[in-house]
Protein backbone atom coordinates (compact mmCIF):
# COMPACT_ATOMS: atom_id res chain seq x y z
CA UNK A 1 0.00 0.00 0.00
CA UNK A 2 2.72 2.68 1.06
CA UNK A 3 4.50 1.94 -2.27
CA UNK A 4 1.13 2.56 -4.55
CA UNK A 5 0.68 6.01 -2.60
CA UNK A 6 4.60 7.24 -2.92
CA UNK A 7 4.53 6.22 -6.48
CA UNK A 8 1.18 8.32 -7.21
CA UNK A 9 3.30 10.98 -4.71
CA UNK A 10 5.79 11.15 -6.80
CA UNK A 11 3.95 11.52 -10.14
CA UNK A 12 1.90 14.45 -8.50
CA UNK A 13 5.59 16.14 -7.22
CA UNK A 14 6.77 16.13 -10.96
CA UNK A 15 3.17 16.70 -12.55
CA UNK A 16 3.55 13.86 -14.74
CA UNK A 17 -0.31 13.71 -14.02
CA UNK A 18 -2.36 16.21 -16.09
CA UNK A 19 -6.23 17.42 -15.97
CA UNK A 20 -8.39 17.23 -13.11
CA UNK A 21 -10.42 14.26 -14.74
CA UNK A 22 -7.34 11.53 -15.11
CA UNK A 23 -6.40 13.03 -11.14
CA UNK A 24 -9.15 12.75 -9.71
CA UNK A 25 -9.96 9.33 -11.15
CA UNK A 26 -6.24 8.16 -10.86
CA UNK A 27 -6.69 9.49 -6.84
CA UNK A 28 -9.77 7.18 -6.19
CA UNK A 29 -8.20 4.40 -7.40
CA UNK A 30 -5.13 4.55 -5.07
CA UNK A 31 -7.58 5.73 -2.02
CA UNK A 32 -9.68 2.15 -3.47
CA UNK A 33 -6.55 0.22 -2.94
CA UNK A 34 -5.64 1.25 0.42
CA UNK A 35 -9.16 0.78 1.85
CA UNK A 36 -9.11 -2.37 0.53
CA UNK A 37 -5.68 -2.99 2.45
CA UNK A 38 -6.40 -1.89 5.16
CA UNK A 39 -6.84 -3.73 8.83
CA UNK A 40 -9.08 -2.69 10.86
CA UNK A 41 -10.00 -2.76 14.90
CA UNK A 42 -12.80 -5.02 15.98
CA UNK A 43 -14.06 -1.23 16.97
CA UNK A 44 -14.76 1.84 15.60
CA UNK A 45 -14.09 0.87 12.00
CA UNK A 46 -15.61 3.77 10.53
CA UNK A 47 -12.78 5.88 12.56
CA UNK A 48 -9.80 4.19 12.22
CA UNK A 49 -10.52 4.01 8.53
CA UNK A 50 -11.34 7.86 8.76
CA UNK A 51 -8.11 8.35 9.97
CA UNK A 52 -6.05 6.36 8.28
CA UNK A 53 -7.97 7.96 4.78
CA UNK A 54 -7.12 11.44 6.07
CA UNK A 55 -3.25 10.17 6.25
CA UNK A 56 -2.62 9.77 2.88
CA UNK A 57 -4.79 12.24 2.04
CA UNK A 58 -2.96 14.94 3.73
CA UNK A 59 0.33 13.59 1.85
CA UNK A 60 -1.61 13.47 -1.75
CA UNK A 61 -3.12 16.93 -1.51
CA UNK A 62 0.37 18.67 0.03
CA UNK A 63 2.31 16.91 -3.40
CA UNK A 64 0.45 18.88 -5.56
CA UNK A 65 -1.28 21.96 -3.84
CA UNK A 66 -2.59 23.39 -6.80
CA UNK A 67 -4.29 20.40 -8.48
CA UNK A 68 -7.39 20.85 -6.08
CA UNK A 69 -9.22 17.49 -7.40
CA UNK A 70 -6.92 15.13 -5.65
CA UNK A 71 -8.59 17.43 -2.29
CA UNK A 72 -11.54 16.85 -3.66
CA UNK A 73 -12.24 12.89 -4.14
CA UNK A 74 -10.62 12.35 -0.34
CA UNK A 75 -12.79 14.59 0.90
CA UNK A 76 -15.63 12.99 -1.35
CA UNK A 77 -13.88 8.78 -0.12
CA UNK A 78 -14.54 10.60 3.40
CA UNK A 79 -17.93 11.22 3.34
CA UNK A 80 -18.85 7.99 1.66
CA UNK A 81 -17.02 6.34 4.73
CA UNK A 82 -19.35 8.39 7.30
CA UNK A 83 -22.65 7.62 5.41
CA UNK A 84 -22.13 4.29 5.26
CA UNK A 85 -21.14 3.76 8.11
CA UNK A 86 -24.47 5.34 9.33
CA UNK A 87 -26.40 3.49 6.68
CA UNK A 88 -24.75 -0.05 8.74
CA UNK A 89 -25.81 1.31 12.16
CA UNK A 90 -29.28 2.43 10.72
CA UNK A 91 -29.58 -0.75 9.88
CA UNK A 92 -28.34 -2.59 12.86
CA UNK A 93 -30.16 -0.52 15.10
CA UNK A 94 -33.64 -1.44 13.03
CA UNK A 95 -32.24 -5.23 13.06
CA UNK A 96 -32.16 -4.89 17.20
CA UNK A 97 -35.91 -3.05 17.18
CA UNK A 98 -37.44 -5.92 15.31
CA UNK A 99 -35.87 -8.64 17.20
CA UNK A 100 -37.16 -7.19 20.28
CA UNK A 101 -40.23 -5.98 19.56
CA UNK A 102 -41.52 -10.09 19.54
CA UNK A 103 -41.67 -12.86 22.36
CA UNK A 104 -43.00 -15.78 20.11
CA UNK A 105 -39.99 -17.90 18.67
CA UNK A 106 -42.22 -18.44 15.51
CA UNK A 107 -42.82 -14.55 15.30
CA UNK A 108 -38.40 -14.06 16.03
CA UNK A 109 -38.09 -16.27 12.90
CA UNK A 110 -40.70 -14.54 10.59
CA UNK A 111 -38.86 -10.95 11.84
CA UNK A 112 -35.91 -11.94 11.28
CA UNK A 113 -36.48 -12.83 7.31
CA UNK A 114 -38.66 -9.65 7.49
CA UNK A 115 -35.07 -7.78 8.76
CA UNK A 116 -33.27 -9.71 5.88
CA UNK A 117 -35.56 -8.46 2.69
CA UNK A 118 -34.88 -4.84 4.86
CA UNK A 119 -31.60 -4.86 4.48
CA UNK A 120 -31.58 -5.83 1.35
CA UNK A 121 -33.80 -3.57 0.25
CA UNK A 122 -31.77 -0.69 2.05
CA UNK A 123 -28.52 -1.95 0.36
CA UNK A 124 -30.35 -1.54 -3.09
CA UNK A 125 -32.10 1.73 -2.15
CA UNK A 126 -27.89 3.22 -1.44
CA UNK A 127 -28.00 2.81 -5.45
CA UNK A 128 -30.00 1.45 -7.86
CA UNK A 129 -27.85 0.77 -10.44
CA UNK A 130 -25.92 -1.80 -8.11
CA UNK A 131 -27.77 -4.55 -6.98
CA UNK A 132 -26.66 -6.35 -3.89
CA UNK A 133 -24.06 -9.06 -4.20
CA UNK A 134 -23.77 -12.61 -2.69
CA UNK A 135 -22.36 -11.89 -0.33
CA UNK A 136 -23.89 -8.67 1.02
CA UNK A 137 -27.16 -11.20 1.29
CA UNK A 138 -25.24 -13.69 3.30
CA UNK A 139 -23.94 -10.74 5.64
CA UNK A 140 -26.87 -9.79 6.17
CA UNK A 141 -28.44 -12.76 7.47
CA UNK A 142 -29.24 -12.24 11.14
CA UNK A 143 -26.85 -13.97 13.70
CA UNK A 144 -29.68 -15.34 15.59
CA UNK A 145 -31.18 -17.57 12.71
CA UNK A 146 -27.52 -18.06 10.68
CA UNK A 147 -25.68 -19.87 14.19
CA UNK A 148 -28.59 -21.36 16.58
CA UNK A 149 -28.11 -21.60 20.06
CA UNK A 150 -27.98 -24.78 22.37
CA UNK A 151 -28.28 -24.98 26.02
CA UNK A 152 -25.19 -26.63 26.53
CA UNK A 153 -22.68 -24.07 25.19
CA UNK A 154 -24.87 -20.60 25.49
CA UNK A 155 -21.55 -18.59 26.60
CA UNK A 156 -19.48 -20.06 23.70
CA UNK A 157 -22.01 -19.65 21.26
CA UNK A 158 -22.80 -16.22 22.48
CA UNK A 159 -18.73 -15.48 22.52
CA UNK A 160 -18.64 -16.50 18.65
CA UNK A 161 -21.65 -14.95 17.63
CA UNK A 162 -20.17 -11.26 19.25
CA UNK A 163 -16.45 -11.99 17.57
CA UNK A 164 -18.45 -13.22 14.05
CA UNK A 165 -21.04 -10.03 14.07
CA UNK A 166 -17.43 -7.60 14.42
CA UNK A 167 -15.74 -9.52 11.57
CA UNK A 168 -19.15 -9.60 9.36
CA UNK A 169 -19.63 -5.60 9.70
CA UNK A 170 -16.11 -4.80 9.78
CA UNK A 171 -16.24 -6.72 6.38
CA UNK A 172 -19.38 -5.52 5.41
CA UNK A 173 -18.46 -1.55 5.92
CA UNK A 174 -15.55 -2.37 3.66
CA UNK A 175 -17.11 -3.93 0.69
CA UNK A 176 -19.88 -1.29 0.93
CA UNK A 177 -17.41 1.86 1.30
CA UNK A 178 -15.62 0.29 -1.83
CA UNK A 179 -18.82 0.01 -3.86
CA UNK A 180 -19.31 3.26 -3.08
CA UNK A 181 -16.28 4.23 -4.56
CA UNK A 182 -16.37 2.34 -7.57
CA UNK A 183 -19.60 3.97 -8.12
CA UNK A 184 -17.41 7.48 -7.77
CA UNK A 185 -14.72 6.37 -10.27
CA UNK A 186 -17.68 5.21 -13.29
CA UNK A 187 -19.06 8.71 -12.29
CA UNK A 188 -15.63 10.84 -12.95
CA UNK A 189 -15.22 8.41 -16.28
CA UNK A 190 -18.61 9.14 -17.49
CA UNK A 191 -18.62 12.95 -16.45
CA UNK A 192 -18.38 14.22 -20.33
CA UNK A 193 -20.90 11.78 -21.79
CA UNK A 194 -23.82 13.54 -18.71
CA UNK A 195 -22.41 16.58 -19.29
CA UNK A 196 -22.81 16.05 -23.07
CA UNK A 197 -26.32 14.93 -23.08
CA UNK A 198 -27.88 18.14 -21.70
CA UNK A 199 -26.27 20.41 -25.20
CA UNK A 200 -29.16 20.71 -27.12
CA UNK A 201 -31.34 22.07 -24.43
CA UNK A 202 -28.50 24.74 -24.91
CA UNK A 203 -26.94 25.57 -28.42
CA UNK A 204 -29.81 26.11 -31.31
CA UNK A 205 -29.59 26.62 -34.63
CA UNK A 206 -27.12 29.81 -36.31
CA UNK A 207 -25.80 30.03 -33.24
CA UNK A 208 -22.36 31.39 -32.57
CA UNK A 209 -20.15 29.92 -29.57
CA UNK A 210 -17.37 31.00 -28.02
CA UNK A 211 -14.47 28.92 -26.01
CA UNK A 212 -11.08 29.34 -24.65
CA UNK A 213 -8.34 26.56 -24.27
CA UNK A 214 -8.57 23.05 -24.75
CA UNK A 215 -11.25 21.14 -22.77
CA UNK A 216 -12.68 18.07 -23.45
CA UNK A 217 -15.52 18.48 -21.72
CA UNK A 218 -16.34 21.42 -23.88
CA UNK A 219 -15.50 19.20 -27.27
CA UNK A 220 -17.82 16.62 -26.00
CA UNK A 221 -20.59 19.30 -25.52
CA UNK A 222 -19.81 20.86 -28.80
CA UNK A 223 -19.90 17.40 -30.73
CA UNK A 224 -22.77 16.35 -29.02
CA UNK A 225 -25.00 19.23 -30.33
CA UNK A 226 -23.50 19.06 -33.56
CA UNK A 227 -24.84 15.37 -33.26
CA UNK A 228 -28.18 16.56 -32.62
CA UNK A 229 -28.54 18.53 -36.12
CA UNK A 230 -27.97 21.71 -34.89
CA UNK A 231 -26.07 23.90 -37.06
CA UNK A 232 -23.76 26.82 -35.51
CA UNK A 233 -20.28 27.74 -35.69
CA UNK A 234 -17.45 27.96 -32.94
CA UNK A 235 -14.78 30.60 -32.30
CA UNK A 236 -12.11 29.27 -30.09
CA UNK A 237 -9.22 31.55 -28.62
CA UNK A 238 -6.32 30.30 -28.88
CA UNK A 239 -4.76 29.99 -24.96
CA UNK A 240 -1.54 31.67 -25.29
CA UNK A 241 1.25 30.67 -24.47
CA UNK A 242 0.55 26.98 -24.70
CA UNK A 243 -1.89 27.11 -27.66
CA UNK A 244 -3.56 24.37 -26.66
CA UNK A 245 -7.43 26.38 -28.54
CA UNK A 246 -5.19 25.16 -31.60
CA UNK A 247 -5.70 21.85 -30.44
CA UNK A 248 -9.45 22.12 -30.20
CA UNK A 249 -10.19 23.61 -33.24
CA UNK A 250 -8.53 20.44 -34.65
CA UNK A 251 -10.52 18.52 -33.34
CA UNK A 252 -13.39 20.71 -34.12
CA UNK A 253 -12.88 20.45 -37.86
CA UNK A 254 -12.19 17.01 -37.77
CA UNK A 255 -16.19 16.30 -36.07
CA UNK A 256 -17.49 18.33 -38.54
CA UNK A 257 -17.51 21.67 -37.33
CA UNK A 258 -17.57 25.26 -38.97
CA UNK A 259 -14.25 26.81 -36.86
CA UNK A 260 -12.75 29.82 -36.44
CA UNK A 261 -9.82 30.32 -34.52
CA UNK A 262 -8.59 33.82 -32.84
CA UNK A 263 -6.15 35.42 -30.79
CA UNK A 264 -7.06 35.75 -27.03
CA UNK A 265 -6.76 39.59 -27.29
CA UNK A 266 -9.48 39.68 -30.13
CA UNK A 267 -11.93 38.14 -27.58
CA UNK A 268 -13.31 41.50 -26.90
CA UNK A 269 -13.24 42.83 -30.60
CA UNK A 270 -15.29 39.59 -31.50
CA UNK A 271 -17.81 38.96 -28.67
CA UNK A 272 -20.14 40.81 -30.13
CA UNK A 273 -20.91 38.52 -32.60
CA UNK A 274 -21.17 35.61 -30.00
CA UNK A 275 -24.37 34.34 -28.90
CA UNK A 276 -22.98 32.07 -25.66
CA UNK A 277 -19.68 31.56 -24.03
CA UNK A 278 -18.96 27.36 -23.41
CA UNK A 279 -16.02 27.34 -21.28
CA UNK A 280 -14.49 24.32 -19.20
CA UNK A 281 -12.95 25.32 -15.55
CA UNK A 282 -9.96 23.64 -13.22
CA UNK A 283 -12.01 23.85 -10.08
CA UNK A 284 -15.65 25.58 -9.15
CA UNK A 285 -14.99 27.00 -5.26
CA UNK A 286 -18.00 26.83 -3.22
CA UNK A 287 -18.66 30.34 -3.39
CA UNK A 288 -19.49 29.54 -7.30
CA UNK A 289 -16.15 31.23 -8.53
CA UNK A 290 -14.26 29.67 -11.19
CA UNK A 291 -10.71 28.78 -11.67
CA UNK A 292 -9.79 28.50 -14.95
CA UNK A 293 -6.97 28.57 -17.75
CA UNK A 294 -5.40 31.47 -17.54
CA UNK A 295 -7.15 34.38 -19.79
CA UNK A 296 -10.45 33.01 -18.72
CA UNK A 297 -11.41 36.24 -16.80
CA UNK A 298 -10.84 38.79 -19.70
CA UNK A 299 -13.12 36.24 -21.80
CA UNK A 300 -15.92 36.84 -18.48
CA UNK A 301 -15.10 40.70 -18.52
CA UNK A 302 -15.98 40.43 -22.01
CA UNK A 303 -19.18 38.59 -22.14
CA UNK A 304 -20.76 40.49 -19.20
CA UNK A 305 -20.30 43.56 -20.82
CA UNK A 306 -22.10 42.67 -24.01
CA UNK A 307 -24.79 40.45 -21.82
CA UNK A 308 -23.59 37.43 -23.57
CA UNK A 309 -24.14 34.17 -21.24
CA UNK A 310 -21.29 33.14 -19.80
CA UNK A 311 -21.73 29.02 -19.19
CA UNK A 312 -19.31 26.77 -17.34
CA UNK A 313 -18.88 22.97 -17.63
CA UNK A 314 -17.68 21.01 -14.90
CA UNK A 315 -18.04 17.42 -13.82
CA UNK A 316 -18.93 17.18 -10.01
CA UNK A 317 -15.22 15.66 -8.95
CA UNK A 318 -15.00 19.47 -10.10
CA UNK A 319 -16.31 20.64 -7.15
CA UNK A 320 -14.46 21.95 -4.23
CA UNK A 321 -15.68 22.46 -0.75
CA UNK A 322 -13.31 25.30 0.28
CA UNK A 323 -13.49 28.80 -0.68
CA UNK A 324 -10.67 31.04 -2.26
CA UNK A 325 -9.81 32.62 0.86
CA UNK A 326 -9.02 29.28 3.23
CA UNK A 327 -5.41 29.77 3.97
CA UNK A 328 -5.08 25.82 2.42
CA UNK A 329 -6.22 26.75 -1.09
CA UNK A 330 -3.58 27.75 -3.97
CA UNK A 331 -4.77 29.57 -6.58
CA UNK A 332 -2.17 29.18 -8.57
CA UNK A 333 1.47 28.39 -9.70
CA UNK A 334 4.08 29.60 -12.45
CA UNK A 335 4.76 28.10 -15.73
CA UNK A 336 8.46 28.11 -17.06
CA UNK A 337 9.18 31.02 -18.84
CA UNK A 338 10.45 29.07 -22.00
CA UNK A 339 6.50 29.14 -23.27
CA UNK A 340 7.18 32.60 -23.75
CA UNK A 341 10.47 33.16 -24.55
CA UNK A 342 13.51 30.77 -25.67
CA UNK A 343 16.28 30.68 -23.53
CA UNK A 344 18.51 31.94 -26.07
CA UNK A 345 16.31 35.42 -25.85
CA UNK A 346 15.63 35.11 -22.15
CA UNK A 347 19.75 34.73 -21.84
CA UNK A 348 20.19 37.62 -23.67
CA UNK A 349 18.84 39.77 -21.16
CA UNK A 350 21.09 38.92 -18.09
CA UNK A 351 23.76 42.09 -17.41
CA UNK A 352 26.52 39.75 -16.54
CA UNK A 353 28.33 42.93 -15.56
CA UNK A 354 26.40 43.55 -12.60
CA UNK A 355 27.54 41.94 -8.92
CA UNK A 356 24.69 40.26 -8.53
CA UNK A 357 23.68 38.81 -12.07
CA UNK A 358 20.23 39.29 -11.61
CA UNK A 359 18.25 39.75 -15.20
CA UNK A 360 16.80 42.58 -16.25
CA UNK A 361 14.00 40.93 -17.67
CA UNK A 362 11.10 39.03 -15.37
CA UNK A 363 8.78 36.40 -16.93
CA UNK A 364 5.85 35.55 -15.33
CA UNK A 365 3.46 32.84 -16.70
CA UNK A 366 0.58 32.02 -14.36
CA UNK A 367 -1.59 28.85 -15.11
CA UNK A 368 -4.77 29.95 -13.97
CA UNK A 369 -7.49 32.69 -13.47
CA UNK A 370 -9.93 33.50 -11.12
CA UNK A 371 -13.16 34.43 -12.18
CA UNK A 372 -15.57 35.54 -9.51
CA UNK A 373 -19.28 34.69 -9.50
CA UNK A 374 -20.92 37.14 -10.53
CA UNK A 375 -19.82 36.54 -14.30
CA UNK A 376 -21.11 33.19 -14.41
CA UNK A 377 -24.54 32.46 -15.99
CA UNK A 378 -24.82 29.08 -15.44
CA UNK A 379 -23.01 26.13 -14.40
CA UNK A 380 -23.96 22.61 -16.14
CA UNK A 381 -22.53 19.72 -14.50
CA UNK A 382 -23.56 16.18 -15.05
CA UNK A 383 -26.90 16.26 -12.39
CA UNK A 384 -27.58 19.52 -14.04
CA UNK A 385 -27.95 23.42 -14.59
CA UNK A 386 -27.48 25.43 -11.98
CA UNK A 387 -26.81 28.56 -11.07
CA UNK A 388 -24.04 30.32 -8.94
CA UNK A 389 -25.97 30.64 -6.15
CA UNK A 390 -27.05 27.30 -5.55
CA UNK A 391 -23.51 25.70 -5.90
CA UNK A 392 -22.58 25.65 -2.34
CA UNK A 393 -25.63 23.72 -1.58
CA UNK A 394 -24.74 21.06 -4.84
CA UNK A 395 -21.30 20.91 -2.93
CA UNK A 396 -22.88 20.68 0.46
CA UNK A 397 -24.45 17.46 -0.70
CA UNK A 398 -21.42 15.65 -1.57
CA UNK A 399 -18.87 16.54 1.59
CA UNK A 400 -18.95 16.68 5.09
CA UNK A 401 -18.27 19.48 7.16
CA UNK A 402 -16.13 17.62 9.31
CA UNK A 403 -13.52 16.88 6.19
CA UNK A 404 -13.27 20.61 4.90
CA UNK A 405 -9.59 20.28 6.69
CA UNK A 406 -7.89 17.52 5.63
CA UNK A 407 -5.36 16.34 8.35
CA UNK A 408 -4.89 13.22 10.29
CA UNK A 409 -5.52 13.48 13.57
CA UNK A 410 -2.22 13.03 16.25
CA UNK A 411 -2.14 11.49 19.41
CA UNK A 412 -1.18 13.16 22.36
CA UNK A 413 1.75 12.60 24.29
CA UNK A 414 1.23 11.32 28.28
Amino acid sequence: MNALVNEFIIKLKKRKIEGSKTTAKLTAEVLRSCISQQRLPQTNQAVALIDAIRGIGEKLIAANPVELAVGNIVRRVLNIIREEDASLTAAAVGGLGISAGSDDEDDVKQDDHQGLSAAALAAAARNTLRPPSLQTLLEDIPQSTAVPRTSSSGGDSEGKSKSADKNSTSKKLKHNVIEAVNELIQDIATCHEQIAEQAVEHIHHNEVILTLGNSRTVMEFLCAAKEKKRSFRVFVAEGAPRYQGHALAKELVARGLQTTVITDSAVFAIISRVNMVVVGAHTVMANGGVIAPVGMNMVALAAQRHAVPFVVLAGTHKLCPLYPHNPEVLLNELKSPAELLDFGEFSDCLDFGSSSGSPLLHVVNPAFDYVPPNLVSLFITDTGGHNASFMYRLIADYYSADDIVVKQKSIPLK
